[in-house]
């Protein structure tokens, strides 16, 4: 039998009261697989989660100060593919996700059904005792999403999932702050499956979340990492929509002072108005222009992606 091997990855900051147990009762055995490795990113933790960790069997990675979930993604990528990993599952290591349903997330991908799994939270739609406001937000982001990647998608905040060691191969992402959205647009863009699983989640009362604890900042930073993923992956469409927009103000103000034209038979007062206007039309143009630049730019990124994936297969591979 070919030897199979899956690793089932926590990010921890401060985690000593839940980690120990949240990774004792991980199975030890997932059908399909030879060996099961538990994997901590500790994520700048100034109490004992490192010792807890490394109690229940854990490999520990430490990150000397706190870098965000999105960092401690990219140290857990590099770890399994540089240890051969054929499935990396991540999930939270404060207790609110159900570790049974790790075999259900993983599923999917043994039987080739989908590249990556992520957990859909909202299945049974508001879980109980999660913030009205953050539901909602979540809801928006996950609009945004669907949007952008052309792909309805239920929950795209949830950290429970499930990726291929080709997808890991695949994953070059940018944001520090957070991840759970970027590899949903980054893999669909480059045309691997998806499957949304439904997941148990349980919040606690009074438990702040480390990612989500303001949600000012929270819906800034994540609106950021999409905008910033609509640009890179669809920059045609993008840019061309500013300057649409651009136009069509350019229009509206020109237009105003056409129709004062043609009834007074000058543009004064609106000789301002009018220069605004043709102004308006040039920078339309520029950004039309941007808009071809930064396509043909996208389709250089594309290829040099490629190369990056054949490179990295190759080394981790052969290492």
């Amino acid at each position: 039998m070919e030897s199979r091997k899956i690793i089932v990855y926590m990010p921890a900051f401060n985690e000593q009261i839940t980690i120990n147990k949240v990774l004792k009762s991980i199975p030890e055995k997932y059908q399909g697989f030879n060996e099961v490795e538990l994997l901590v990113v500790n994520d700048g933790s100034i109490d004992d989660t490192e010792k807890e960790a490394i109690n229940a069997g854990a490999t520990v990675i430490n990150h000397y100060q706190n870098r965000g979930v999105g960092i401690a993604f990219q140290t857990a990528i590099n770890y399994a593919l540089a240890n051969k990993a054929d499935v990396l599952v991540s999930i939270d290591a404060d207790g609110q996700f159900d570790v049974s349903q790790i075999a259900e997330m993983i599923l999917p991908i043994v039987k080739k059904q989908a590249d990556f799994c992520t957990g859909n939270r909202f299945h049974n739609q508001r879980p109980a005792n999660m913030a009205k406001v953050k539901y909602l937000g979540n809801s928006l982001v996950s609009r945004i999403v669907s949007f952008v990647s052309k792909t309805k998608i239920e929950d795209a905040s949830c950290g429970f999932r499930a990726y291929s060691r080709d997808c890991l191969f695949n994953l070059n992402l940018q944001g520090s702050f957070t991840y759970t959205h970027e590899t949903i647009l980054d893999l669909l863009h480059k045309g691997y499956k998806i499957s949304q699983i439904p997941v148990n989640v349980k919040y606690f009362e009074g438990r702040v979340s480390r990612i989500a604890n303001n949600l000012f900042v929270y819906g800034f930073q994540t609106s950021v990492i999409i905008f910033r993923c609509f640009k890179d992956y669809r920059p045609l469409p993008f840019f061309l929509t500013i300057a649409l927009s651009v136009l069509v103000l350019a229009l509206f103000m020109g237009g105003f002072v056409l129709v004062n034209w043609f009834n007074t038979g000058m543009i004064t007062p609106y000789k301002s108005l009018g220069f605004i206007s043709l102004s308006l039309v040039g920078i339309s143009l520029v950004i039309s222009v941007l808009a071809f630049l930064a396509d043909m730019l996208n389709r250089i990124r594309e290829n040099q992606e490629k190369i990056l994936f054949l490179t990295k297969k190759k080394y981790f591979d052969e290492n």
